[in-house]
């Protein structure tokens, strides 16, 4: 018989211990210190709690509980000596079934990491999704975790065991997380599709009209249709777009969705997550026979990421009036006009085409876009979903300071006029300046000098020029103002006192995008229902939803990533249960319409 939340509410403390037997592997005592937090709504408050008495038990209770973990492929193994639960996670990870090469490789990775950190290597073995890891993804984060910091380290392990804890949850319960497996299962399949001298080297890149990028559109429309959408398209600039009716045909529909191309060498989950999540809720809606009064349209947008022409928001913009005519003559890398390039994919570039796309903010309730959160808060809580609070208003800066190049060995330290040197001053300004509004109501501003580059740099040649580029951003657009107010006359002052000259260009700017009170409380209500609480943040990267907030009410639904929420890069992942909370609390949203 599977445990249930009724039987765990009602136990007394020493059946409570019993029935969560195993979850933690020889640590009673998380289960007794959470015996007294009952009764618990849900399986996802359950696994927060025990979470948060770990986090609350102070440094030697978490090492000792890292400790109680067997090495893999250790000792204890090869003796039989596992738990029921660490024997069938190895099992299932194949790591009874080494090759010499695996094991003594294992081995010594085992024996290099206890001597750096004092404590066995902790791995999920069973992976994201629960299906088990291979030998050689084991291995491969073996040996990346252990450049890792001992702070971070020690953390990143207790992450695990949580992780571990949750997939033996499961097996307790007899639950499975059947669409966050489908979330899972799409993001896996639609990153078969790469560009042919990434996909060579095993990388992500859908850049816009590619081939990879015709594919993945046809995938999405393909798997609208089964999912029961009432009408795929794909409309004049390449997004993918899928209605489902309501069952008040007048009623205004909700707007959602988020886009499918990718940086180059990027996540599988990055905009991809937030079309996916509404297709389930969709495909749950369809196979049920239901219709909420309300409609839903899904939107893939086709670009977002500016990678393969400087069009960021492409797709997204075209909704709200903002494409701008001059994009059709841009050029790529290979002198490819973005007109030329949606012409052979079978669009028409037609202004006219491209102008209908503009959505009445009437006939729409609001935009809502649910996005893996590109960041290391939640990761770092243990906490699987954030409410957006805004998304920052940011500006960059291309700049250049101009000095005199001269003999690094003649010119007195005194009579330099290092344009480098101010750069690095300036980088400095603007790491300190950004961290001024760390405890800012409104949230914390960031500050980056992304690129430094000395033209015609020599080791012996102190720097005559140096060319930079500025990107600084804010909760709201007050905030980010000031402090590029600040940066830039923090510039001028350096430059005059050290005698050099500046000039500097604003390339972007964008204001911030604060959340609808109305939709964030939705999104909050949404949260709450799934047992998890309310946990709040702005959102330091752009989305599609900024460019929505120009037309009507957004709200945005962050996902927490693993691996300290890294984006933009390969190591992007999620859990199929963080996907399968997003898809509730998505469901829970709509039964609020």
């Amino acid at each position: 018989m599977s445990l249930t939340l009724d039987q765990l509410n009602a136990a007394d403390q020493a059946g409570f211990m019993s029935l969560l037997d195993g979850v933690y592997e020889h640590s009673p005592w998380i289960a007794e210190t959470a015996w007294g937090l009952r009764p618990f709504t849900t399986i996802a408050h359950l696994k927060f709690a025990l979470a948060q008495v770990v986090r609350q038990a102070g440094a030697p209770r978490q090492k000792a509980l890292i400790c109680a973990h067997p090495e893999l492929a250790g000792k204890a193994a090869v003796a039989g000596q596992l738990t029921a639960e660490s024997t069938n996670e190895q099992s299932r990870a194949g790591l009874t079934h080494c090759t010499p090469e695996e094991f003594a490789r294992l081995q010594q990775l085992n024996a290099d990491y206890k001597a750096r950190f004092g404590w066995p290597f902790i791995l999920a073995v069973r992976g994201p999704r629960g299906l088990g890891l291979t030998r050689q993804q084991i291995i491969d984060t073996f040996a990346r975790r252990l450049d890792n910091p001992a702070d971070f380290e020690l953390a990143e392990c207790l992450r695990h065991i949580h992780r571990i804890a949750e997939i033996r949850l499961h097996d307790k319960f007899g639950t499975e997380p059947v669409l966050g497996n489908l979330v899972w299962d799409w993001a896996e399949a639609l990153a078969t599709h790469s560009e042919p001298a990434y996909a060579e080297q095993g990388q992500l890149t859908v850049t816009y009209m590619t081939p990879a990028h015709q594919a993945c559109a046809a995938q999405l429309q393909a798997w609208m249709r089964e999912c029961g959408f009432d009408e795929v398209s794909l409309d004049a600039v390449g997004n993918v777009v899928g209605i489902y009716h309501g069952s008040n045909p007048s009623a205004p529909r909700l707007l959602t969705g988020s886009h499918y191309d990718t940086v180059r060498n990027g996540g599988k989950y990055d905009g991809r997550l937030g079309i996916f999540v509404p297709m389930a809720c969709v495909r749950q809606l369809h196979a049920q026979g239901r219709r909420l009064q309300h409609g839903i349209e899904v939107i893939g947008f086709a670009e977002e990421e500016g990678q393969r022409f400087k069009a960021t928001f492409l797709g997204s913009g075209a909704l709200v009036g903002g494409f701008d005519p001059a994009w059709l003559d841009q050029t790529d890398a290979d002198g490819i006009s973005l007109r030329q390039a949606m012409q052979s994919a079978g669009l028409s570039a037609s202004l006219d085409d491209i102008g209908q796309l503009q959505r009445a903010p009437a006939r729409y309730l609001g935009f809502v876009e649910v996005h893996i959160e590109q960041g290391p808060w939640l990761d770092e809580i243990d906490q699987p979903l954030g409410v957006v609070t805004a998304i920052n208003g940011s500006a960059r800066f291309a700049g250049e300071v101009i000095g005199q190049a001269s003999h690094a060995g003649t010119t007195p330290m005194g009579r330099r006029k290092d344009a480098a040197a101010a750069v690095a001053e300036l980088l400095l300004y603007v790491e300190q300046r950004a961290a001024q509004d760390a405890a800012s109501p409104q949230g914390p501003s960031v500050g980056t000098v992304g690129v430094l580059h000395v033209p015609a740099g020599s080791v012996n040649v102190v720097p005559g020029r140096c060319q930079f580029t500025l990107d600084l951003r804010a909760p709201d657009n007050a905030q980010r103002d000031a402090m590029m107010a600040d940066v830039q006359k923090q510039l001028a002052d350096i430059c005059q006192r050290r005698g050099l000259r500046f000039q500097l260009e604003c390339t972007m700017q964008a204001s911030a995008a604060p959340s609808d009170p109305a939709w964030q409380a939705r999104w909050e209500a949404a949260v709450a229902k799934v047992g998890l609480p309310v946990f709040r943040l702005p959102s330091g990267a752009g989305h599609d939803a900024m460019k929505l907030h120009e037309r009507m009410p957004q709200a945005m639904l962050f996902v927490r990533g693993g691996n300290a929420g890294i984006s933009h890069n390969p190591l992007e992942t999620i859990t199929n249960d963080d996907a399968q909370l997003c898809v509730d609390a998505f469901m829970h949203l709509l039964e609020q319409l």
